[in-house]
């Protein structure tokens, strides 16, 4: 049996694993799929800070004990489970980003987005009066759950909450990959959250040394593709 634990990208909550844990659940897995501090329905996220969120789940893991733990992260959730990892190398047997930002030194998420996500993301955390920003359903309709239908894409954009933006411009210690764990790169091969080339997602494999891995899907596999993506991480 492994222990599974999933980190959702921006704007989820735990909810949104919850078709993957399912099958890995009835492969006889065990899954922890938390909802990040600040992105619950109703959190106030002022005064929260990325580091809060990586001491929540290292705690999380300490707390229950958990060793040997298949720790997954997607897409901003690549920041998490690496500040995770860092801070309890030794209960951490694989990190998979999938579809995630693997971080360098130094540069936060919002350095490795385009500019018209940068724009975007600047104006709408102004506008919010509380530092957040919500996903426009255009933008998700285009760039990450385009291979739904256009009723579920509308029911995916009213369940997503708004993103700290501080979350976005904070930094985590590349992932120290001096400790034996292993790191994976599995990479939605229908995902356009980010353009092909120099912001592409593909970039961030080379950073862990490895070669990416495609799994089916878009950026939004969890919900769409759940069966499909609950069979790579088992592969992974």
């Amino acid at each position: 049996m492994t222990t599974f634990v999933l980190i959702t990208g921006a704007w989820h909550g735990g909810w949104a694993w919850r078709p993957v844990a399912a099958h890995l659940r009835a492969a006889g897995h065990q899954v922890l799929a938390p909802t990040l501090p600040g992105l619950a329905d109703g959190d106030d996220p002022t005064g929260l800070e990325l580091s809060d969120v990586i001491d929540h789940v290292a705690g999380l893991v300490e707390s229950q004990d958990l060793t040997d733990i298949t720790l997954i992260g997607h897409s901003w959730g690549g920041y998490v489970i690496t500040g995770v990892a860092n801070a309890i190398p030794d209960r951490v047997a694989k990190v998979v980003y999938w579809s995630a930002f693997v971080p360098a030194a130094g540069v936060p998420l919002y350095d490795e987005c385009p500019p018209h996500y940068q724009e975007l993301f600047t104006t709408l955390a102004a506008a919010s009066g509380n530092n957040t920003i919500s996903m426009p359903l255009e933008v998700l309709q285009g760039g990450f759950v385009q291979d739904a239908s256009e009723d579920v894409q509308k029911l995916v954009h009213s369940l997503l909450g708004p993103q700290p933006m501080q979350y976005f411009t904070a930094t985590v210690e590349p992932l120290d990959q001096s400790h034996p764990f292993e790191a994976v790169y599995l990479l939605s091969e229908d995902d356009i959250g980010l353009p092909p080339g120099e912001y592409g997602w593909a970039r961030f494999a080379g950073r862990l040394g490895v070669e990416p891995v495609l799994v089916p899907g878009s950026h939004e596999a969890l919900l769409t593709r759940p069966a499909d993506l609950a069979e790579a991480f088992l592969k992974a």
